[in-house]
């Protein structure tokens, strides 16, 4: 079956390797790699017959990638990170390109395999970061903006320096053939930029009219590749194109959908080029080269870590960045692959350097996912460590926070709620990792800590031993089940609200005790279907009392636990169609201890008493000997008049008003 098999057997043996990864807790690209070093061809055994069809096939992953990757990564997100992009990246290059140049001379090698070597080495990989900010939910951060904005800028370099090192001993010759490439690379960049932005988007929408979704991924997928395939033609990189296609189309009414349909397609791509790295690995070489592999692997992930790192915080990034950076792009990348194929096409290294330069990228790829999420842990070990570092924190008050909501997440659901909370009076705090909506936070006046919610010394810096509720607004499970108990350890009263886009993760919320869920695809359903329903002639009631019941058969289990979910639906109901408002009794009041029969409610306000919550207990339709207390909160009905007068007698000192 020739190429069919292979991928066939590649396809497997990745399922079967990400699949015991997985289980073990490890990235599913770990067992990408280790299928392509089980089927390669230095392993013996079951082996792939064409590897260079792999490698051709991997090459579309790789543009596929970084065409996903302009769809999600718009032109408006370089300019937080235009700086080090621009500025810090060649410093880096040259930087690390010193340091390989200095180990090179060490071992006792020639001038020019020491620059090839520290050439090579400065390049990182915008594959397995991509891949691994992807799986640890990084991407869109801060951290992830400043680590892509250095690696386009490294990819666009891989041009120049495919056309430099090999011309070492006639530069004569190499600099104009440097200025041709620039000239091409400007050229096309405007081209796409003019045309790209009026054709492409017009392009689009005429596809999306025919109505068919078979046409549309076909569309998108021959716009990025063709793309690529055209900057490949003039001389410049198949994957650039396709990141520039990509980025062009994201400023479209499209980009959401092309990104949404491209995905799978793009997983199923870049599996063959993890494989295909895999399949570099020579075990015999790694053998015979150990302690050499072994120093090269250390000394460049160490330099290369503290060289991002140094920039990052040089470049004025603080908090957990240079750390994420530091610990994300300390490895050798793919474009190192075509750059020393480049140098063993010309003559300009030896087999043996070659060899080297490969084991030593595929070994950094490797321990990139397991180093990288260690992010987080070093993080707060350094926090506990250097207490005297503050976070960065904003309009927080001078007498501190306290009887406050803890917002976690400053995208459009925590804006959204930390608006209401402002008109409201209410006192709050948000906490963000990106920095952008940090920014706005701050131009609105809210309250804000820099920073990952899921690090207790975050939480602290948000006063949450003093907070009323923690509100978390992500919808990742994981991080919501971090954030809880950093949030319960450092107060074990605090009331929780969380998101969740699973019914199924309703139980672990039970377990740890939160308040509140809220599933924002159900209540979006749910009130899809009141609306649709009102196009028929049935009662408003009716399809009132049929969505509260759709919500009760999914959250009713949630609070089993005798909190009285289905009177609470009733109240639910009974508030839209009695005019039911819930009162708390404050410290102060005149209620306080007094039954319902002594005060004379319904004499006094006007109001009947229908409900009361007491702590997790629901009290429906409490006799005249019912006696309140401090934090009962009271279920009442009646006019508007009447509310305020009960509103007035549960305040502290209360009285009936006229």
């Amino acid at each position: 079956m020739g190429i069919a098999s292979d991928i066939i057997l590649l396809v497997v043996a990745a399922f079967g390797c990400g699949l015991l990864l997985q289980r073990l807790g490890q990235p599913v690209l770990l067992g990408y790699i280790a299928a392509g070093i089980i089927l390669g061809p230095h392993t013996g055994g079951l082996t792939v017959s064409n590897i260079q069809d792999i490698e051709r096939l991997a090459e579309i992953g790789v543009a596929l990638l970084l065409f996903a990757l302009g769809l999600e990564f718009s032109l408006k997100d370089l300019k937080p990170v235009k700086k080090v992009a621009l500025i810090g990246t060649p410093i880096q290059m040259v930087l690390t390109s010193a340091l390989g140049f200095g180990i090179g001379q060490l071992m006792g090698w020639e001038w020019k395999d020491s620059l090839w070597l520290g050439a090579c080495i400065s390049l990182s990989s915008t594959m397995v970061i991509l891949k691994t900010l992807m799986n640890q939910g990084w991407l869109g951060t801060l951290s992830s903006k400043v680590m892509i904005g250095m690696l386009i800028v490294q990819d666009l370099a891989v041009v120049p320096l495919m056309i430099i090192l090999p011309q070492l001993n006639n530069p004569s010759v190499g600099l104009p053939a440097l200025g041709v490439a620039a000239l091409k690379a400007a050229a096309f960049i405007t081209g796409m930029v003019l045309l790209g932005t009026k054709l492409l988007p017009s392009l689009m929408g005429h596809i999306a009219r025919l109505g068919s979704r078979e046409l549309f991924l076909l569309a998108i997928t021959a716009i990025g590749l063709g793309i690529g395939y055209v900057t490949h033609l003039v001389g410049l990189s198949f994957a650039f194109g396709a990141f520039v296609a990509g980025m062009v189309l994201s400023e479209s009414d499209y980009g959401h959908q092309a990104l949404s349909d491209i995905i799978p397609l793009r997983d199923i791509f870049s599996l063959l080029f993890f494989a295909s790295v895999g399949m570099l690995l020579d075990p015999i070489f790694l053998r015979d080269h150990l302690v050499q592999v072994v120093v090269l692997v250390f000394v460049v992930s160490v330099g290369k870590g503290i060289i991002f790192a140094s920039l990052s915080k040089l470049f004025k990034y603080g908090n957990v960045i240079p750390l994420a950076v530091g610990l994300g792009l300390f490895q050798v990348g793919e474009f190192s692959f075509v750059l020393a194929t480049v140098g063993i096409s010309t003559g300009s290294i030896g087999h043996e350097l070659y060899s080297l330069i490969l084991t030593t990228a595929i070994l950094t790829m490797v321990l990139t996912p397991l180093v990288s999420s260690q992010t987080a842990r070093l993080y707060s070990l350094k926090k506990r460590l250097f207490k005297h570092e503050p976070l960065e924190t904003l309009n927080i008050p001078d007498e501190g926070l306290k009887k406050h909501a803890v917002i976690v997440g400053g995208g459009r659901v925590g804006s959204q709620i930390g608006n209401a909370f402002r008109q409201l009076g209410l006192p709050l705090v948000m906490v963000e990792l990106d920095h952008r909506r940090v920014e706005s936070a701050r131009a609105a006046g809210i309250p804000i800590v820099y920073g990952d919610a899921s690090h207790d010394i975050v939480l602290e810096a948000a006063e949450i031993g003093t907070a009323h509720l923690l509100v978390v607004t992500t919808p990742d499970v994981v991080t919501t089940r971090a954030v809880i108990a950093n949030g319960r350890r450092g107060n074990a009263a605090l009331n929780v609200v969380a998101r969740t886009s699973d019914a199924s993760f309703l139980p672990i919320f039970k377990e740890m005790g939160v308040n509140s869920v809220v599933l924002p695809e159900f209540e979006a359903s749910l009130e899809m279907t009141r609306e649709s329903l009102l196009h028929f002639p049935i009662p408003l009631t009716e399809i009132q009392r049929h969505t509260e019941s759709l919500r009760e058969d999914l959250f009713a289990p949630f609070f089993s636990d005798g909190r009285g979910y289905k009177t609470l639906t009733q109240f639910r109901r009974a508030e839209q169609h009695f005019d039911l408002q819930w009162v708390p009794v404050l410290e102060g009041s005149p209620l306080v201890t007094q039954t319902i029969a002594e005060m004379g409610i319904r004499k006094k306000t006007g109001t009947s008493v229908v409900g009361v919550i007491r702590g997790e207990e629901l009290v429906t339709n409490p006799n005249a000997e019912f006696r309140f207390q401090v934090h009962d909160l009271v279920a009442i009905i009646g006019t508007e008049q009447a509310r305020l007068s009960f509103q007035a007698l549960a305040a502290p000192g209360g009285g009936c008003p006229g």
